[in-house]
């Protein structure tokens, strides 16, 4: 897909934090304003405990006072007084913290550099990273406008990473690096983004912001001479500066580039008016249906909608590397620019008034047209109206063209898709979709060339040439998924199906085609020539799923017949390795086989990723990386793939991390933290079925549950929780059931095993894992201790237009929303529960307003509980301060009520099952006492009776 080849020349990029494949993106850190403290709300804390009781069983709680010093010294020795638990109990109201050194040491190693080849294979860029942001630069101002954060004082989008230096390497013919060169010529500090290659390979371009007086500056576009290595401003004029609301810039040919500007005459922001202009009306007068999910951040009046159209309109400027500009087109929202691969024509996107406030920008008025690269307008190839009422149900889309794309085989020829059922999914046709072709400038009278009917949803094109290109089509209810084989410029050889499967059914993948770079800078699928051989090959990368873990491969496939042969796989014992991209594609044409070359990566389960080039026909491989070990205090960990069975016969996975040097017949079982995500599956066979490698490196970020290895918990990484809904069952119809049932197989597993103490296992997630997490201490209170819930959504009638993978609305699926809901089994809940969310959540769905509405549910029953509100972070969390604070508050909460558990309440899993039946089954018969820690009380006939009120009128409270 055109867009996916461009991106990928443009950005990419590998990772060395883990075992990606190539990253197309910068990683994105947050943006800035100024700091706060953490507000945190708890009930029934910990009361102090007495001095012998603390040092027994507290031995690793790192005191206050080292925590907050940056080095981790709290004292002489290290140790603790009894007094630190009181410290402890007065200081929990606010003020960041630091968590224990020996969590804090990993979260501050030196992130690796990202790494990103030139065109040609032959040069090599080290994107070099800083560590987590500080929270200053999340405190800065930001706009919320149209579903995006916008940071106005560099009028680009809020909360951006950035790369601190570029280094170019060379590629030498043997394999290895050359030395580094580093671009020089930068303002000091420079803090640089967007970096991109010309297709040359000559030239770098990126842009720059700086450090000005406590401020930021707008960003400047800079250009690089790969040779030098020097690198200066593209526009002489100071005072043009980039746009990056949207699209930022795109190289045309080799010496000039298409940039989005800040119009040199726009003016001083629009003024806010002191007294509204009237009431805001919104108004469905002619009854149409329209179904919307809990976007946020969306336009609120006529005054976002000036401040909106104030910072993303561009004035483009065409600009050539010896100082040449020229402006191109007139001021417009412009959001994508897209040259043709002869570098003739730009598909030029932007949107338009009307604005809506119920739905982001992506689907405003769009404007789709066709210039020549030297400004002059061509076409309107399409006006798409509002978007407000796409419906909610899965694959249902935009009306009109869309997906529009130039091919990647031809000079300029366009293709898109349009749907035939309205876009609605629950209509039924045939064909659902119909892809089009046509040249840029079609003669007069010439319509569009149907390419292709679908009776699925449409999902791409991989193009390699005129005899070949792979169409893809999916539909989410079933899982299906279809790929044929088409002749674009053959009308006699008709269309054939070449794998029609499941999405789900991983072991049946059979991969996916490796792509070539053209000289025109796009993608293509490689097709491969054996020797004396007539025969039509591609290469398939697969993951190679097996009930044994992903053993990925690369297999040499008769697109005519399906034969195919395995040509390279991955270690099976020690290894993971797997293809990461092709790398002898620098001539045009065909690949032969004993000249293939490929870039791929290995690791262990303590080895970090490398890189490395395969040479055939004798498969030489040359090692071109050698980042050191990110936490080598964890070297020695250990790691083991796990299976295991549910009650109803479901396999399931989870990986299990013991600390370096445990050995369980000496050390005995530990404290246990479980951490996961549901997922949704329409078989059983297929939730069953193993992902992963018991070999992948245990990549560790800066909120990872495998920090607490550190801390010698067995952490269980990703147990299956799959939730199914089989023929016309609908998966969350029996969420709880399936949910309860699978964290009862994961903790009678590690139990069994020895690793984990049955009642010192903590359960935590993030997002639709906080979710299952408030969910499993409702249902399922005997399997843990407490649980840790971060950024979660609670009460589902919150979400009434769908949520997750659920497309049916509250009103359709009224059971299934309020029985999911733990907002609704607040009152069940026993065990100590943390809150976390950041204050300024932006993902759908999971507004901060959750955890609070959530959090006084629960203290309203005398539940220990816990909220800490992060000032200024998002749905993720970013800064230092931030997470350093996360990391000390869980560990707090997993050495007070987990590794410091000392309850025999559950001692066997079986009869505390039996005893917890026994209470729900008492509770549902007649009315119970909850005595709460702070002294209230509640009947829990009370609460039941305002479940059936809101099962009544559930919308009135929302």
């Amino acid at each position: 897909m055109l867009l996916r080849h461009k991106l990928y020349h443009r950005f990419s990029s590998l990772s060395s934090f883990s075992p990606p494949p190539i990253s197309i993106f910068p990683s994105s850190f947050p943006f800035s304003r100024s700091p706060g403290f953490p507000k945190i709300h708890q009930r029934n804390s910990v009361k102090p405990l007495k001095s012998n009781m603390f040092t027994s069983r507290f031995h690793n709680l790192v005191p206050i006072r080292a925590a907050v010093a940056e080095d981790g010294s709290g004292g002489s020795n290290g140790s603790v007084s009894s007094s630190t638990i009181e410290d402890e109990e007065n200081s929990l109201g606010g003020g960041y913290r630091l968590p224990p050194p020996e969590i804090r040491h990993i979260v501050d190693s030196p992130p690796l550099p990202a790494l990103s080849f030139s065109p040609q294979r032959d040069k090599i860029l080290f994107l070099k990273r800083r560590a987590l942001p500080p929270l200053s630069e999340l405190a800065r101002p930001e706009e919320k406008l149209a579903g995006i954060r916008i940071d106005g004082k560099c009028n680009t989008r809020s909360r951006m990473s950035f790369y601190t230096g570029i280094g170019i390497h060379q590629l030498m013919e043997d394999g290895t690096l050359g030395p580094e060169k580093e671009v020089h010529g930068l303002p000091d500090d420079a803090k640089i983004n967007f970096v991109s290659w010309s297709n040359d390979g000559r030239h770098l371009s990126f842009s720059i912001r700086i450090d000005k007086e406590n401020s930021i500056s707008k960003l400047s576009v800079w250009v690089a001479d790969v040779e030098t290595a020097k690198a200066r401003p593209l526009f002489q004029s100071p005072d043009i500066y980039l746009n990056a609301i949207f699209d930022n810039f795109v190289w045309v040919g080799d010496s000039m580039l298409l940039v989005c500007t800040i119009p040199l005459s726009r003016g001083d922001l629009p003024n806010k008016p002191l007294l509204p202009p009237g009431p805001k009306i919104q108004s469905n007068e002619q009854k149409n249906i329209v179904q919307v999910r809990t976007f946020q951040d969306l336009l609120k009046d006529e005054y976002d909608e000036d401040l909106f159209e104030y910072y993303s309109t561009s004035q483009l400027i065409l600009a050539s590397l010896d100082g040449t500009v020229q402006k191109f087109g007139p001021p417009a929202v412009y959001t994508s620019l897209d040259p043709s691969p002869d570098q003739k024509y730009l598909l030029i996107s932007s949107i338009h008034r009307p604005y809506s406030f119920i739905v982001p920008c992506g689907r405003f008025p769009k404007k789709v047209d066709v210039w020549t690269t030297d400004g002059k307008f061509v076409r309107e190839l399409c006006d798409l109206p509002l978007a407000e009422d796409i419906p909610i149900a899965f694959n249902s889309v935009r009306r009109g063209m869309r997906s529009i794309n130039w091919r990647a085989d031809k000079p300029s020829t366009l293709y898109w898709a349009e749907t035939q059922d309205g876009g609605d999914a629950k209509m039924e046709v045939s064909p659902r979709d119909i892809i089009y072709t046509q040249p840029a400038e079609p003669q007069d009278g010439v319509q569009p060339e149907v390419l292709h009917r679908l009776d699925l949803r449409y999902s791409g094109i991989s193009w390699c040439d005129d005899s070949l290109a792979l169409v893809y089509e999916s539909w989410y209810k079933t899982r299906r998924t279809r790929t044929w084989v088409i002749s674009p410029e053959s009308k006699d050889i008709n269309p054939r199906i070449l794998f029609d499967r499941s999405s789900e059914d991983v072991y049946s993948d059979p991969g996916s085609p490796m792509l070539r770079r053209t000289h025109a800078g796009t993608y293509v699928i490689a097709k491969v020539k054996k020797e004396n051989d007539a025969g039509t090959y591609i290469l398939l990368n697969g993951s190679g799923a097996t009930p044994e873990g992903n053993i990925p491969f690369l297999d040499l496939f008769d697109i005519n017949t399906g034969n195919k042969e395995r040509i390279w796989e991955s270690d099976k014992e020690k290894y993971y390795e797997s293809v990461v991209a092709l790398m002898s594609d620098q001539n045009e044409g065909d690949v032969y086989i004993n000249h293939l070359k490929i870039l791929t990566s290995k690791e262990s389960k303590t080895e970090n990723t490398q890189y490395y080039i395969q040479s055939w026909p004798d498969k030489k491989i040359c090692q071109i990386t050698n980042f050191p070990h990110p936490y080598p205090q964890l070297a020695s960990l250990q790691k083991e793939m796990i299976r295991y069975q549910r009650k109803d016969g479901v396999q399931l996975t989870a990986t299990l991390y013991l600390p370096p040097g445990y050995d369980p017949s000496k050390d005995g079982p530990l404290p246990c933290l479980v951490w996961s995500y549901p997922g949704e599956f329409r078989s059983k066979d297929a939730a069953g079925q193993v992902r992963g490698s018991p070999n992948e490196f245990a990549g560790i970020g800066p909120t990872s549950a495998l920090l607490w290895l550190a801390r010698r918990f067995a952490i269980l990484s990703g147990p299956t929780i799959p939730i199914i809904g089989e023929g016309d069952e609908e998966a969350n119809d029996r969420y709880v059931e399936q949910l309860v049932a699978s964290a009862e197989a994961a903790v009678e597993e590690v139990v069994r095993r020895g690793v984990a103490h049955p009642s010192k296992i903590a359960v935590g997630g993030h997002s639709y894992g906080a979710f299952m997490t408030a969910n499993l201490l409702a249902h399922a209170p005997h399997l843990f201790c407490c649980g840790i819930a971060r950024s979660g959504a609670y009460n589902r009638t919150l979400t009434p237009f769908g949520f997750q993978n659920e497309d049916r609305t509250l009103w359709e699926a009224t059971n299934a929303y309020v029985e999911m809901s733990p907002f609704m089994s607040a009152n069940k809940i026993k065990k100590p529960i943390l809150l976390i969310h950041g204050e300024e959540d932006n993902n759908s769905g999971t507004l901060t307003m959750q955890s609070d509405r959530f959090f006084n549910a629960l203290k309203g029953h005398g539940a220990l509980c816990r909220l800490v509100v992060l000032p200024f972070e998002s749905h993720g969390y970013a800064a230092r301060e931030s997470i350093m604070h996360v990391l000390w508050e869980t560990d707090r909460w997993l050495q007070n009520f987990c590794a410091s558990n000392v309850s025999d309440e559950v001692t066997d899993i079986d009869k505390s099952k039996e005893d917890e039946n026994k209470v729900m089954k008492d509770s549902e018969s007649k009315t119970t006492t909850v005595g709460g820690r702070g002294g209230s009380e509640l009947e829990d006939t009370e609460w039941e009776g305002f479940l059936s009120t809101t099962r009544s009128s559930l919308w009135d409270g929302c």
